[in-house]
């Protein structure tokens, strides 16, 4: 996806791949705002009682709530499997030094925002297992918030912006797989050691259809969510094992022909249009009913919300200023600082994967509506924040990008 792509070297549909990604993320970033605000309507309506009802009501061997977060989200995870692994291959992520400046973005991004978390928590060990909940960035709300500003922020930004998030995923993958993993079930996990060596199996053997692939991943999510693991990583781990098919020069109806290419633009429109918003329904209500004003200042509900609005731009913007100060590379293409400032400000929205680390991380109903709360206060506050510094933020005569 990197502008730097010389011809003959699949340019255009690199170039066409990041429009379709960005315009997805940005056109379901806006859904989701409006989803957002429905779903707390709702849980603070005549309807609420039937709207967490609902939620809780057992499908099978599951509730409703367990169906959206355990298995649509793994979905989910499949799909950002998918990007983190084309991005690493054949996109911005395929080098060094194209992942140098978002890499220490996002590493700066995530660390931050934890430590200022714990400073609110850290004599309460309760409350101090949340501390990853500020680290995500939430990248369709965070391009949603972008797309308003049209043509003001430069694609070079966006792209930073969507780079920086899917290593920021990356991370949000490792902490709940190491930090967010249950009592283990290693009858289970043997089982889905196995599937996941058919799966390398059936990459190895140079297998292309995706059948086989998507019929071991169900196997895989059921042994998963049986195991004590988290049954979303299991989209991850089978995304890891779809073969991609690299062929330099070729044009982009060729490239179409990788398994992975073609499951991630048949999973980018019902993710963003459907499966999020789903999740974000499902999951954003919460009900002002049984708050006192003390959850608006408590340690759980601000360690978030000054995580992801203090802790982001501190650790987003220090990292990039401290990379671009100190020689190691150079600002993205036509951004000013101010604008880089901006930017920083939208790393702030952690609504999505912030919800569902929260889920992870409280069994308290009230811990989780004190995360909640944090994540809407500090998300709303740092999206429009964000909003008005790109608004007023002037461009920077174009510049080369460096190699």
């Amino acid at each position: 996806m990197s502008s730097t792509q010389t011809p003959g070297q699949g340019k255009g549909r690199i170039n066409s791949t990041l429009r379709r990604f960005l315009d997805n993320e940005a056109s379901g970033g806006i859904l989701l705002m409006a989803v957002a605000a429905l779903a707390i309507i709702t849980a603070n309506s005549p309807f609420a009682e039937a709207y967490f009802s609902a939620l809780h009501a057992y499908v099978g061997p599951l509730s409703l709530h367990h169906w959206i977060n355990d298995a649509l989200m793994a979905v989910f995870f499949l799909l950002v499997g998918l990007e983190i692994k084309r991005e690493m291959l054949d996109g911005q992520l395929s080098s060094w030094t194209r992942r140098l400046l978002p890499g220490a973005a996002a590493a700066g991004g995530m660390a931050i925002p934890a430590l200022i978390y714990v400073a609110f928590n850290y004599d309460n060990p309760g409350t101090l297992h949340g501390w990853a909940i500020p680290a995500a960035t939430d990248i369709a709300f965070a391009l949603g918030v972008l797309s308003l500003l049209g043509p003001r922020v430069p694609a070079s930004l966006k792209v930073f912006l969507a780079a920086l998030a899917i290593i920021d995923d990356l991370g949000a993958v490792v902490v709940i797989a190491v930090f967010y993993t249950s009592d283990l079930n290693f009858l289970m996990l043997g089982g889905a050691a196995a599937t996941i060596a058919a799966l390398v199996a059936l990459n190895k053997s140079g297998v292309k259809s995706l059948l086989p692939y998507i019929a071991c991943g169900l196997v895989l999510w059921v042994f998963v969510l049986l195991s004590g693991v988290h049954a979303t990583l299991a989209g991850v781990i089978l995304a890891l094992t779809i073969p991609i098919t690299l062929t330099p020069g070729a044009p982009e109806a060729s490239q179409d022909v990788s398994p992975l290419h073609k499951l991630e633009h048949a999973l980018h429109i019902p993710v963003a249009f459907i499966i999020i918003p789903i999740f974000g329904f499902a999951n954003a209500g919460i009900s002002f009913a049984g708050l006192t004003g003390e959850a608006f200042v408590a340690p759980v509900t601000m360690g978030v919300a000054m995580g992801l609005l203090i802790g982001k731009v501190i650790g987003v913007f220090g990292a990039v200023l401290l990379m671009v100060k100190t020689g190691f590379t150079d600002l993205p293409a036509g951004a000013s600082w101010t604008q880089v400032l901006g930017v920083s400000l939208l790393c702030g929205i952690g609504f999505t994967m912030s919800l569902f680390i929260s889920l992870l991380a409280f069994n308290d109903a009230l811990l989780q509506d004190e995360a909640k709360l944090g994540i809407l206060m500090g998300s709303f506050v740092a999206g429009i924040l964000g909003y008005v510094v790109l608004r007023i933020a002037k461009r920077e005569a174009p510049r080369p990008v460096s190699a």
